[in-house]
C-alpha cells in the first residue's frame, strides 16, 4: 500500500460548468469550489497553478503550453448576454514554468508547442468561484497546457506522468472538467428536474477508480471507459480527460473524492490526489 507524500503538492480534478456558472453564485457547486480554493491558497500555497482545461484540445499528436507572460482571456463562448464577455480574471503567466514543463515532456518523448494565448472559460470560469480575485487571490502564475486533440485516455495518463515531479517543486496541477458531462440530454432536458441514472452510476464507477490502490489505478482507469454507462456520461471525452492527467500526475499518492453532484445530465464530482500539508 502507497503512502502520500505530504511534501509534495497534492493534485486537483475540479468539475467547473459552462458560461453561465460564473453568475451561478447561489449554486453548490460554486460555494463548494470556494471552499476547496481557500484551502488551496491557505493551506497548499502553491508557487505557481499548472492547469489542464477540457476546452483546449490543441494536435492529436502534440501538447501545447502557454509561455505568455500576460494576455487577455479567451471568450470562447457564443450567443450569450453582453456582459459575459466583459467580465476580467485577473492572471499572469510564467514563461520559466513553462519552460519547466516543457522540459519534462520533452525528456519523456512528449512532442511539446510554445504558444501564446489567454485562458478559455474551462479555467477561468471555474477560477472565478475558486480563486475570486477580491475575496481569494490565487497571487501565483497560472499555466495552461493543452489537452491532445484525441480521445486516447491512456496517452492522457502517461502526460499526468511526465509532470508528476513538478509537485516537488512547489507547483500544483489542477484538471478542469466535468465528472458526468452529456449536454446533449442537457439541452433536451432543460426545464426539467429530472436526474439521468449515469450520472450516478458512472460517478460512482469513477469514485472506485481514482481513488484504486495507486499501482492498480491506471489499470482502473482505463476499464472506466469501457463501461456501458460510459458513452452517456462522456459523448466526447474532453470534460474527463483532466481526470486522467490529474491521477497519472498523482504518482504513488492516493486519491479521494472531495465532494460529488449529480445533476441532470452532468455531475460535479471534486477530487485531490495527495493530502495537504497540516504544517
Amino acid at each position: 500500500m502507497s503512502e502520500s507524500n505530504p511534501s509534495r503538492t497534492p493534485v486537483y480534478f475540479l468539475g467547473i460548468g459552462g458560461p453561465n456558472f460564473m453568475e451561478a453564485k447561489d449554486h453548490p457547486a460554486y460555494h463548494q469550489l470556494a471552499a476547496v480554493g481557500r484551502g488551496i491558497t491557505t493551506k497548499v500555497k502553491p508557487k505557481a497553478v499548472v492547469v489542464f482545461s477540457a476546452h483546449w484540445q490543441d494536435s492529436p499528436n502534440s501538447i501545447s503550453v502557454n509561455t505568455a507572460e500576460q494576455t487577455d482571456l479567451i471568450y470562447d463562448f457564443y450567443n450569450f448576454p453582453p456582459h459575459y464577455y466583459e467580465y476580467k480574471y485577473p492572471n499572469k503567466g510564467s514563461p520559466e514554468v513553462a519552460d519547466k514543463l516543457i522540459d519534462k515532456l520533452s525528456s519523456a518523448g512528449i512532442e511539446v508547442e510554445r504558444v501564446k494565448r489567454g485562458l478559455d472559460h474551462g479555467v477561468w470560469v471555474g477560477f472565478l468561484a475558486a480563486f475570486d480575485p477580491k475575496n481569494n487571490p490565487l497571487n501565483v502564475p497560472i499555466v495552461q497546457v493543452s489537452l491532445y486533440a484525441n480521445e486516447d485516455y491512456e496517452q492522457h495518463y502517461r502526460l499526468g506522468q511526465a509532470l508528476q515531479s513538478l509537485r516537488d517543486e512547489g507547483i500544483l496541477i489542477i484538471g478542469a472538467g466535468m465528472a458526468v458531462h452529456n449536454l446533449r440530454d442537457f439541452r433536451a432536458m432543460r426545464g426539467t428536474t429530472k436526474t439521468m441514472p449515469y450520472t450516478v452510476s458512472f460517478d460512482q464507477a469513477l469514485k472506485e477508480a481514482a481513488t484504486a490502490e495507486p499501482d492498480a489505478r491506471q489499470e482502473s482507469m482505463s476499464a472506466l471507459m469501457e463501461r456501458s454507462d460510459a458513452s452517456q456520461a462522456h459523448p466526447s471525452l474532453e470534460h474527463i480527460l483532466p481526470i486522467y492527467i490529474a491521477a497519472g500526475a498523482a504518482g504513488s499518492d492516493r486519491g479521494e473524492r472531495l465532494w460529488t453532484l449529480p445533476e441532470g445530465s452532468l455531475n460535479w464530482a471534486q477530487y485531490r490526489f495527495g493530502q495537504v500539508a497540516t504544517t
